[in-house]
Parts: structure tokens; C-alpha cells; sequence
């Protein structure tokens, strides 16, 4: 019946499990809301601190810092800086580069620091970095003195175990180090401990162990992860872990902390009890009847145990929320109080009415011994049960009377949530139960405005910064809004520039037209006379060949001389006309008929010297052969030149072609020319819509600034309002849960 407990132990057990049975659904109940707040505790609280680290992760992988090496570990401290000041739980934030190098820490002795394959970490920088992937890293909790070294900051307890916020950074897809975050282990204790607000006082504790292990495998099933309650002298008023809890089966103790240190197993079989191993087993457990089950100190107890997984954790923790199963069931109910007074009233009253009855049976009549039964049973129903439920009821209303005085304290809205029921002066019946969850009530209201003041001074300090930020950005969009004025005013004077350049490009296209049409009527003019000069050459080319078969003619027959003398005279007379007119056309063309001048000149020298033969042909006629040799070599001559007088008027020719051609072309690159500028012209429309778009939003960046800053001003109000709300309470200050 009494199982492994023994009749010794655990009968009063059992009669205190019987006297209360009826309480099981409220104590299953109870467990079941304490694992499930002490669970939903842990997971947001991972969650909040893996958001500082993810914003800050954020701000240094998208900031791009100039400036020196130096300039830059500035700025990036200041940025861890300011993370730690909004995380009240960090000792040290700092950052790991590729190589697992400290080169920036707002603790300054860890920079330089180098975490290779053997250091505390490297299990840690592994998993962040498996293989190509990265991923995030909820380590620990492992021994670090550095944590030990940097002190306490939250919580009242500390020791050198950590839980450390490991994060990757990744630029351009290549990993380029971690940003980490140390928080002390007891955080965890502090975050389910609760200490002010057990509702066990004497025996309920709430302590982590591992359940399944995947990065620290070296951890063994149901070892302690977070502080027991009953590790050192502050927590129990029996014995502790520190100076070792005495078992049949030997004392169970530490050296430092209870993390790592403490494996949870029954003494008395060497086996995880129960409790731990059921929670492994099947995910939960609850067990809150009797006999309980063996705890490591071999004591019964009972409570809920639940797994879970914090974010980024690869490791499944268990969580064991327990009491004593003899303070779970020792309440004495004020029922069963005035039940057993009843009682006893009564079987008092039975006793001495029939000593009274036997006493006056034999010496007074019936009536008489019946009355004075009748008078006794009333006096004593009057006097003495009356007094003992007087005294009984003003024992159960005095308990009330203080509960009613504390609630009335804070039920004010000024009250003052550092104080705390003391259940050690309530019986033990509901009164010390109620008590008992009003501290539990006010310790996490406390709780809950701590959290209140902390977060508005957050706000309130966020605000100060957003309000610096807000100016700052102000005066920037004014110098910006300056800046683009002066840029607008300047395209604007361009967009006038472009314009005026374009009304003159159109104006000299207008121009080079003008003196296009000009030039090709000239080349025209030109070309035509050039074409008449050709013409005449080659008719001047006829005559001296003709004139050659005269001569030949001279020679075979000197009979015919006078007829050929009347021919050359014409052909003479003829020639020197047209030597006249080339002359003529030759300075009429210029420069370029100056070769035609030549010819024409040669052309009345040839006919002078005809004249003068034919005049003296009558008087040399012995001289004739010679001469008209003569003539036809000089003609002979005279065709080569005539030759390149054509070859001249057929360069000219080309020559005019070439002008008119590269006129053309010039009248091209004109219009290509006007073309850009209309296109620069629409462009410049463009650029002046655009300018003119972006001054629209700038002013409304402005107007937006300006909103920004009256919302800010109006946060920092309701902020401020908050504080004076939250400091009507007050508050335990160096308790930050």
C-alpha cells in the first residue's frame, strides 16, 4: 500500500492524501498551468533576445561604414552597444570573423580572442557553419570564465555557465563571421523560478534537464541544465545542495553550480526517477497522486513534467515543475477544522450531560433531572461551544481580515507590490492557500510592471534616440531638399541653355541650307560651263588634227599650197577666235583655268605663226617642206596639250562632283546634328518633369519628417505616462522578473 515510502513515512502521507483527495483536479490543474507558463516564459523570452540579435545582424550586413579600420569598430561598437543596453539579460555582445577571431566586443580584454578547433566554442561555430549552409545557434549551456569574470547584470545569482546567441553573418553569399551574444545561465533559473511566487514555498522547484541531446552529445539524459532551487542556503529551510542533502543511499551534493553537476536519478536504484525519465519517454507527464515518485534526494514528490525546444536550439531540453507531495496534500481545510470542533464539542456535551443525568437520576424526580439536562445542554451550547466557535471563527476572520488589508493595499492603484503575505501566519487551511496564490498573483503583477517600466524605458529611450534620429534627419532633408533645389535650378538653366542651342542650330541649319542651295547652283553654273570648255576642247582636238592632214597634204603637194594657204588662213583666223574665247572662259573659271589660259595662249601663238607662213609662203616656197614639218610637229605638240586640257576639264568636273557630294554630306551631318538636339531637347523635358517629381517628394519627405516628429513627441508623452502609471507601484528594484 505504502509502496517504497514504508507504513513509517507513509501512512501520514496516505491520510493526508485521503483527508484531500478531492483537491487532485485543482492540483493537477495547478502543475499543468505552472509548466505551461514556465514553457511559454522560455520560448518568448528566446524569441526576444534572438530579435536583438537578428536586428543587429541586419544593421551590420546591410551598413556599409567608409572610413578607416578603425572608424569602422567604432561604429559597429557603438551599434553592439546599444543592443546591450536594450537587452537587460546580455553580458557581452561581440563579433567573430571568418576566422574565428574577436574583433569586436563591448567587453575590450575578449577582443583578439581566437576560437579554433578546439575551443569552447568550436562545437557552436560547427553547427552555424555546416558545410555551405549557415544557420543560427542556441548553445550552452556550457562553463565559460569569461561569463564569470564579467559579473552578474539581471539576475542575483551567478556562476561561470552561459548560453551563448550564436548568429552567422553572410555578404554576397559568403560567410564573413557570427555575431554572438552571452547570456548567464541562471537567467534560465530566474525565468522559472519565480521565487517570491511559488505556491510551494517549502518544497516546489522548477528545474531543467537534458532530454535529447544532437550538438552536446557529451551531456548525458536528465543531467541539470538550470539552477535548482535548493542549490545553496537562500532557497530552503532544510538542507541544500552546497552542503549536501543526506539520503539512506549516501549524500547528494555539488561543487559549484547544479548545471552539468546533477544527474536526475533515484538513489535508491541509480536510474532516472521516474518523473524525468516519463517526461523522455513520452513528451510529458503528470503525476499528482499517491505515493508520488522518488526525487534525487528520495523524497516523494509529484508535479508535470513537459519537453521543449527553444529556437535555434538543436538540442530538445525537459523541464520538471515538482513539489513535496507531503506540502502538496498537508492542508487542513477549515471545514474539516469545525468538523473535528464539532466534534468534539459534542462528544464533550455527551459526557457530561450523562454524568449529570447519573448523578441527579437517584436523588431528584424525573422532571427535575430531565430540566436540569434541558438548562446544562443549553448553558453549555451558550458559553462553552459558543466560545469555541467564537474564538475558531475569529481565527478564519482575522487570516481574512489580513488578506482583505493587502488586497485593499493594492486594489488602491498605489499599492506596494515589494510585500509579500507570509503564509508561516495563516493556518494551515484555505486561508494559507489563498494567501499563498495572492503572493503568487501580486509576485507576477510585480513581475508584469517591472517588465512595464523596463519596456517604457526602453520606449523611452528608443524615442530619445528616434527623436535625435528624426532631427538629424530633418536637417538632412532640408540640406537634401537645398541641394535639390539648387540642382533643379541648375537643369533649369540648362534645359534654357539646350533651348537657345537648339533655336541656333536651327538658325545655322537654315543658314547652310541657304548657302547649300547657293553652292549647287554655282557647281551647277559651273559644271555646265566646265562641260561647255570640255566641248570646245575637243573641238579645238578636230581642228589641229584636221590642220595635221593639211600640212601632210602641204607636204605631198606643194601644188595645192595656195589653196591650203586660203585654208590655213581661215583655219587661223578660226583658231585665233577660239583661242580669244578660251582665254575668255579660261579667266572666267580662274584659278583652275589657268592650264586653259596656257593652251589658249599656245593656241594664238600657233595661228600668229600661220599667218606669218602664209604670208611668207610666196617668198620661202623653198622652205616649205621644212616649215610644215615644223607645223606638225609643233601640232603634234599642240594635240598633247589639248589632250591635257581635257584630262584637266574631266578632273574639274570630278572635282565639282566631289563638292556637291561633300555639301551633301555637310547638310547630313547639319540635320544628324539638329536631330541630337531635339532628342537632348526632349530628354531635357524629361530631366525637368523628373526634377520637378522629385521636388514634389522631397517637400513631401519634409511634411512626412515633420509628422514623424509630432508622432514621436506624442509616443514620448503616453510614454512618459506610462512611467508615472507604473510609479504609483512601487516596485522591487533589483528584481528584474
Amino acid at each position: 500500500m505504502f509502496d517504497w515510502l514504508g507504513t513509517k513515512k507513509g501512512l501520514p502521507l496516505w491520510v493526508s492524501w485521503r483527508l484531500n483527495h478531492g483537491m487532485k483536479k485543482d492540483v493537477e490543474q495547478i502543475f499543468e498551468g505552472i509548466a505551461e507558463t514556465r514553457k511559454e516564459l522560455l520560448t518568448s523570452w528566446a524569441h526576444e533576445y534572438w530579435g536583438y540579435i537578428e536586428r543587429l545582424a541586419e544593421q551590420l550586413t546591410s551598413a556599409h561604414i567608409p572610413g578607416q579600420p578603425s572608424q569602422q569598430k567604432d561604429q559597429i561598437g557603438r551599434l553592439l552597444e546599444r543592443t546591450y543596453a536594450r537587452g537587460h539579460d546580455w553580458t557581452e555582445l561581440f563579433l567573430l570573423d571568418g576566422e574565428g577571431q574577436v574583433v569586436v566586443s563591448t567587453y575590450g580584454k575578449h577582443e583578439g580572442t581566437r576560437y579554433e578547433g578546439s575551443s569552447l566554442l568550436a562545437p557552436a561555430l560547427a553547427y552555424v557553419r555546416d558545410g555551405s549552409a549557415t544557420r543560427p545557434c542556441l548553445f550552452g549551456p556550457y562553463g565559460d570564465p569569461i561569463t564569470l569574470a564579467l559579473g552578474a547584470r539581471s539576475s542575483s545569482f551567478h556562476d561561470k555557465m552561459t548560453l551563448l546567441f550564436v548568429y552567422p553573418l553572410v555578404v554576397n553569399g559568403h560567410y564573413a563571421g557570427a555575431l554572438c551574444g552571452r547570456v548567464p545561465n541562471d537567467v534560465l533559473g530566474d525565468l522559472i523560478q519565480r521565487e517570491s511566487g511559488h505556491v510551494y514555498p517549502d518544497s516546489g522547484d522548477n528545474y531543467i534537464f537534458m532530454a535529447k541531446p544532437q550538438l552536446n552529445r557529451h551531456i548525458a539524459l536528465g543531467t541539470a541544465l538550470s539552477r535548482s532551487r535548493f542549490e545553496d542556503r537562500t532557497f530552503t529551510h532544510g538542507e541544500n545542495l552546497k552542503d549536501g542533502v543526506t539520503t539512506d543511499w549516501g549524500i547528494v551534493s555539488i561543487r559549484e553550480h547544479t548545471e552539468l553537476e546533477i544527474v536526475f536519478t533515484d538513489p535508491a536504484t541509480g536510474e532516472l526517477h521516474p518523473g524525468v525519465r516519463n517526461t523522455i519517454d513520452n513528451g510529458s507527464n503528470l503525476f499528482v497522486e499517491f505515493p508520488g515518485y522518488s526525487d534525487y534526494r528520495h523524497i516523494p514528490v509529484i508535479g508535470k513534467g513537459v519537453t521543449l525546444q527553444l529556437p535555434h536550439c538543436p538540442d530538445v531540453w525537459g523541464m520538471m515543475c515538482e513539489g513535496d507531495l507531503e506540502e502538496v496534500y498537508r492542508i487542513r481545510s477549515i471545514r474539516w477544522r469545525f468538523s473535528i470542533l464539532q466534534l468534539w464539542q459534542t462528544f464533550i456535551q455527551a459526557v457530561l450531560t450523562t454524568a449529570l443525568v447519573a448523578v441527579l437520576a437517584g436523588q431528584v424526580p424525573v422532571w427535575v433531572t430531565a430540566a436540569a439536562a434541558g438548562v446544562w445542554t443549553l448553558l453549555f451550547g451558550q458559553l462553552v461551544a459558543g466560545a469555541m466557535q467564537k474564538k475558531e471563527s475569529r481565527r478564519v476572520v482575522r487570516n481574512l481580515r489580513r488578506i482583505n488589508r493587502f488586497i485593499r493595499i493594492n486594489a488602491e492603484g498605489k499599492g506596494d507590490l515589494t510585500q509579500r503575505l507570509e503564509p508561516s501566519k495563516f493556518d494551515n487551511d484555505e486561508t494559507r492557500e489563498l494567501a499563498k496564490w495572492i503572493n503568487n498573483m501580486i509576485d507576477s503583477l510585480e513581475g508584469i510592471m517591472l517588465q512595464v517600466k523596463l519596456a517604457a524605458s526602453d520606449v523611452l529611450a528608443s524615442q530619445n534616440v528616434m527623436n535625435e534620429s528624426a532631427a538629424v534627419t530633418a536637417k538632412s532633408t532640408e540640406r537634401v531638399s537645398r541641394k535639390v533645389g539648387d540642382m533643379i535650378g541648375s537643369i533649369r538653366n540648362q534645359l534654357k541653355d539646350i533651348d537657345m542651342a537648339k533655336q541656333s542650330t536651327d538658325e545655322m541649319r537654315d543658314t547652310l541650307r541657304l548657302l547649300e542651295f547657293q553652292a549647287a547652283e554655282q557647281i551647277a553654273v559651273a559644271q555646265s560651263e566646265v562641260d561647255r570648255i570640255g566641248d570646245k576642247m575637243q573641238h579645238i582636238s578636230t581642228k589641229v588634227g584636221d590642220t595635221n592632214d593639211t600640212i601632210r597634204k602641204f607636204m605631198h603637194t606643194v601644188e595645192e599650197i595656195r589653196g591650203v594657204l586660203q585654208v590655213i588662213e581661215e583655219i587661223s583666223a578660226q583658231t585665233n577666235l577660239l583661242a580669244l574665247n578660251a582665254s575668255i572662259e579660261a579667266a572666267r573659271v580662274g584659278e583652275q583655268g589657268r592650264g586653259f589660259a596656257v593652251v589658249a595662249s599656245e593656241i594664238r601663238k600657233l595661228a600668229d605663226m600661220t599667218r606669218r607662213s602664209t604670208e611668207e609662203v610666196h617668198q620661202i616656197t623653198q622652205q616649205i617642206y621644212e616649215e610644215a614639218e615644223q607645223a606638225y610637229t609643233s601640232m603634234d605638240e599642240g594635240t598633247q596639250v589639248v589632250e591635257e586640257g581635257t584630262q584637266l576639264v574631266a578632273a574639274a568636273a570630278s572635282t565639282l562632283q566631289t563638292a556637291q557630294s561633300e555639301d551633301n554630306r555637310k547638310s547630313q551631318v547639319v540635320d544628324e546634328v539638329v536631330g541630337l538636339m531635339e532628342r537632348i531637347a526632349l530628354v531635357s523635358m524629361e530631366n525637368r518633369k523628373v526634377s520637378s517629381d522629385v521636388e514634389g517628394k522631397v517637400q513631401e519627405l519634409i511634411g512626412e519628417m515633420d509628422s514623424v516628429r509630432q508622432t514621436s513627441e506624442s509616443v514620448e508623452s503616453i510614454t512618459k505616462f506610462l512611467q508615472q502609471l507604473v510609479g504609483q507601484f512601487k516596485l522591487t528594484e533589483s528584481r528584474l522578473r
